[in-house]
C-alpha cells in the first residue's frame, strides 16, 4: 500500500466515532517499516485553523476501503 493510497482514507476512532484527520506524512522506522502517522486536523470554527498530531501505528485497527479505524489509546 502506497502513502497516496492511506491519504485518501478517513481516520476515525473506533470508541467514540470522532473523525480525527487526513493523514499529511508518516514516520518510517530504521528498519523501514511505519512508526506513527502525521494527521492534519482542520477546525471548524476556523476554516484556516490547521492542528497536527502523531498517531501511533499500533493504534491502528483495521484499513478499510474508505477509512481508517483505530483504537483509542486512552479507552484501556
Amino acid at each position: 500500500m502506497r502513502l497516496s493510497d492511506l491519504q485518501t482514507k478517513e481516520i476515525i476512532n473506533m470508541t467514540t466515532g470522532k473523525r480525527l484527520g487526513l493523514i499529511i506524512d508518516v514516520i518510517i522506522n530504521a528498519e523501514g517499516n511505519i512508526k506513527s502517522l502525521i494527521l492534519e486536523e482542520k477546525k471548524m470554527k476556523r476554516l484556516s485553523s490547521r492542528e497536527e498530531y502523531e498517531l501511533d501505528w499500533k493504534q491502528i485497527a483495521k484499513i478499510g476501503d474508505d477509512i481508517i479505524l483505530v483504537k483509542d489509546k486512552y479507552a484501556e
